[in-house]
């Protein structure tokens, strides 16, 4: 793992919560399935969940548009001054959001974050009552209604929504979708090269095993930082430096020139 990157944080990491899963990688239905079980092997099989549904809410508002090495810090200034977790919600509803905004200033964008975090804890203090009785709404909920539910709050998108199903609700068959995944998935062509977000998230939840999502986001987003990184991927200089290349198919990529570019730009 890179040195700057913290090892317990919301995208997994050896000691970042789950639970140790065993899996057979057999026979894959689709090359998708392959991928997932190859970053497996390469990092860590966990099964996700139990999670305090608000914190892990705060943490990954948090996460928006940073790193974890930028994120945890300000997640960790947090809780140690507005804990516990127990009373998070209550907490964070009656303090200043200047006061907020100052102990998150390390995940940056942290005027805009402390108002989506208040208006989270507001929200869900209003319509559930309590911090616990989001947490088994977070469990126990139809899922895609709990996912609905979230992505009406303001501030909260898609891939918010699904870490909060993953990590706290343990939900099988939820692959939420960050720049690593977004990037990786066209990159290599297990979905359309101008999918957005979204159709990301649908095309690896259709073709992914539900028990192998929650692994297979993590570990993709260990191997977007170790070795599919944005600007160099591993397989621009040498194609053997990367342990996926026989299943990629480099769109947007160009060793032979050294060019990297967005996978919608790429020509078909």
């Amino acid at each position: 793992m890179p040195d700057d990157e913290p090892t317990e944080n919301i995208s997994g990491g050896p000691s970042g919560g789950g639970i140790a899963a065993e899996f057979q990688p057999g026979e894959c239905a689709t090359r998708a399935e392959a991928v997932v079980d190859r970053l497996g092997e390469m990092y860590w099989q966990k099964a996700y969940g139990g999670q305090d549904a608000f914190e892990c809410l705060v943490r990954t508002i948090l996460s928006q548009n940073t790193s974890d090495k930028a994120s945890q810090p300000a997640h960790d200034q947090l809780m140690a001054r507005y804990g516990p977790e127990d009373e998070l919600a209550e907490t964070l509803v009656d303090v200043s959001q200047d006061d907020l905004a100052e102990t998150i200033s390390a995940a940056g964008l942290y005027n805009q974050k402390s108002e989506v975090i208040q208006r989270a804890a507001e929200w869900v203090l209003d319509e559930f009552g309590s911090t616990t009785a989001f947490d088994e709404y977070v469990r126990d909920g139809n899922p895609d209604d709990v996912r609905d539910t979230l992505l009406g709050v303001k501030g909260v998108g898609p891939k918010t929504a699904d870490c909060v199903l993953l990590f706290s609700g343990g939900r099988g068959g939820v692959f939420p979708v960050d720049t690593h995944v977004h990037r990786i998935a066209r990159r290599m062509g297990l979905a359309p090269a101008d999918a957005d977000h979204e159709d990301v998230r649908e095309y690896l939840e259709r073709d992914v095993p539900a028990e192998k999502c929650g692994f297979g986001h993590t570990a993709m987003i260990q191997f977007g930082r170790e070795y599919c990184t944005a600007r160099k991927p591993a397989c621009l200089d040498d194609p053997e430096a990367c342990p996926l290349a026989d299943v990629c198919d480099q769109v947007g990529v160009y060793p032979e020139t050294g060019e990297v570019i967005d996978p919608a730009d790429a020509p078909e």
